[in-house]
């Protein structure tokens, strides 16, 4: 008796639109056995050998975008990874907390041998930010909407999980056009009129846009954007 809802074949089928470039994101189970591979070499890798910078392009933003206040933030770091975010966040989280989400566990307690973070959860982005939970101040994503080819339910669930007035950060790779697509390298790519389009009817301004290349391939720049909206106004 075939059973669709099966979770296992639910997988299946995300996993074979994925492969023929027909689905809407990475399926979290490709992507949790991914990293958790990664894992072990994932700093060495991504810092040394691929130049990653878009952690540090989001700071860079943040500097630019983010008012001066007395308390800290309360940030939630979308994809925590081994918490180069967390790590490059910490001052501005000073007095408030941050915490972080990651669907693959290695990446989990590597993040957590950082020292700060105040709270990590195992999980994927789209269902935890679909459910009930804390708000924030600040919501961060350096490397993880990439594997995101439509961004609705993120831009949706960042939305109910910020406050009024809050702040997203997130880096991106770029494309032409108005629309995202699936690279050759199985991530996702976005335009800069997709992005402006999906965050006005999300109800968010857009506060900071600027070309940032978050890493290398072949020794070239990845071309991309690191973007800053906000929910509302202070």
């Amino acid at each position: 008796m075939l059973e669709p809802g099966l979770a296992q074949a639910t997988e299946n089928r995300a996993n074979a639109l994925f492969e023929r470039k027909r689905g809407t994101r990475c399926p979290p189970g490709y992507m949790r056995h991914l990293f958790d591979d990664f894992a072990s070499h994932y700093d060495d890798t991504m810092l040394n050998k691929l130049g990653y910078q878009a952690h540090f392009h989001l700071r860079e933003l943040a500097d630019r975008v983010l008012p001066q206040r007395e308390r800290g933030w309360r940030v939630l770091d979308l994809g925590c990874g081994t918490g180069l975010v967390g790590e490059a966040f910490g001052d501005l989280a000073r007095g408030g907390r941050v915490d972080g989400i990651d669907l693959a566990p290695r990446m989990i307690e590597a993040a957590r041998s950082r020292g700060v973070y105040d709270d990590l959860t195992l999980g994927d982005i789209e269902s935890i930010l679909a459910a009930p939970g804390r708000s924030y101040d600040l919501i961060l994503a350096a490397d993880t909407m990439i594997y995101i080819g439509d961004l609705t339910n993120v831009f949706s669930g960042v939305a109910r999980r910020l406050e009024q007035g809050g702040f997203y950060l997130f880096a991106v790779e770029s494309m032409p056009g108005s629309s995202w697509e699936q690279s050759p390298m199985n991530r996702f790519r976005h335009s800069e009129a997709y992005l402006r389009r999906l965050a006005e009817q999300s109800g968010f301004t857009i506060t900071g846009f600027v070309a940032a290349a978050p890493r290398q391939e072949a020794n070239q720049p990845v071309e991309g954007f690191a973007v800053a909206l906000t929910k509302g106004t202070f």
